[in-house]
């Protein structure tokens, strides 16, 4: 006779769940401290993606009569419903229905989206191994203990279309598309540490902010930007939770400062063999300095972002292929947009 335990704190309160099965299951332990109660408000059907899927179906210029607001009839994320998997160090290579994976981040995913970190859990309720896992405050992400009695995970993961990438971005934050690849290994505990501790950084410097997100630099083509103050802007509450900070919310905090003249944001349902894609990239970032402010396209260039901790800049990172609009921060060291292509 084994048991499943999974301890999660929503909402507020604790609540423990024990589950007794006929057959011998391993133990999952899973704490999970959102502050507070989420605003869900009703999610209504996502729009459906069009056949000339490699353009953009929607296209908005900000700001628009004098407001940086986007329009409330926005397009949305298509929920996932196809069979996922994932491949696990020494253990092989798991399927799951998405449909059935919760999450352990309420605060931040809205109802039918999750993470990757949220398909191990899955997973290992399910008894394919055992799990010990718990919310850290201090770096406000899940930490794994153990997977299959090892310590020092780490992932991979990358979209459809992409490539493997480096990436020290909290796993329960990153969000889950369909198709998409994730791989799970050991590393050394110097490595993970290193991880952990940008992220306590963050946490910390969001703590001295009173709790408010400031980043101490922000790049922007040729202009550079100190102590950025960042709000949400809740531009994609179909996929994430009201208040969430996302990479996007530093461009449109700029803008409200001031410091952007003019921005573009173009929402695609796929790009070549990306699909979905099902989020807004930044076409257009006109800061007045003359040199990058003209509007992207395929024969010229476009912009590219960064963002997180300096030890980790570049590919060694913080430089992984999250659309900018569904990208949650918590308090980065940098970030730096930068045009790749000519000239304008």
């Amino acid at each position: 006779m084994g048991n499943v335990m999974r301890s999660r704190q929503l909402l507020g309160r604790l609540t423990l769940l024990l589950v007794t099965a006929v057959m011998i299951l391993p133990a999952v332990t899973i704490a999970c401290t959102p502050d507070t109660e989420p605003v869900v408000p009703p999610i209504p059907p996502p729009s459906p993606c069009p056949e000339a899927a490699a353009k953009p179906s929607h296209s908005y210029y900000l700001p628009k009569n004098d407001m940086w607001q986007l329009p409330d009839d926005l397009p949305e994320a298509r929920l996932p419903s196809e069979h996922g998997t994932i491949e696990i160090e020494g253990l092989g290579e798991f399927a799951f229905a998405p449909d059935e994976v919760e999450t352990v981040r309420p605060d931040i995913f809205r109802p039918g989206h999750f993470s990757v970190f949220d398909v191990v859990v899955h997973l290992a309720e399910r008894g394919w191994f055992t799990l010990e896992a718990h919310y850290n405050p201090a770096l406000d992400t899940h930490v794994i203990e153990q997977l299959d009695g090892r310590m020092n995970w780490w992932y991979r993961a990358y979209y459809a279309g992409g490539w493997p990438e480096i990436n020290a971005f909290r796993m329960d934050m990153y969000p889950y598309k369909e198709g998409m690849t994730i791989k799970l290994d050991t590393q050394t505990e110097q490595y993970i540490g290193r991880i952990y501790s940008a992220f306590g950084a963050e946490v910390q410097r969001k703590s001295v902010n009173l709790g408010r997100v400031v980043i101490p630099e922000v790049r922007v083509g040729t202009n550079v930007y100190t102590n950025v103050p960042v709000s949400a802007h809740d531009v994609r509450s179909d996929m994430l939770q009201p208040g969430t900070i996302t990479a996007l919310d530093v461009l449109l905090s700029l803008a409200d400062q001031g410091r952007i003249e003019r921005m573009k944001l173009s929402w695609y349902c796929s790009i070549g063999e990306a699909d979905p894609v099902d989020s807004f990239w930044v076409e257009q970032i006109d800061t007045g300095d003359g040199i990058y402010d003209g509007e992207a396209d395929p024969e010229r260039g476009g912009w590219v972002y960064e963002t997180g901790s300096r030890e980790f800049a570049g590919f060694m990172g913080s430089h992984i292929h999250i659309p900018s609009d569904v990208r949650v921060i918590v308090s980065p060291e940098y970030m730096t947009w930068y045009w790749l292509g000519s000239p304008l």
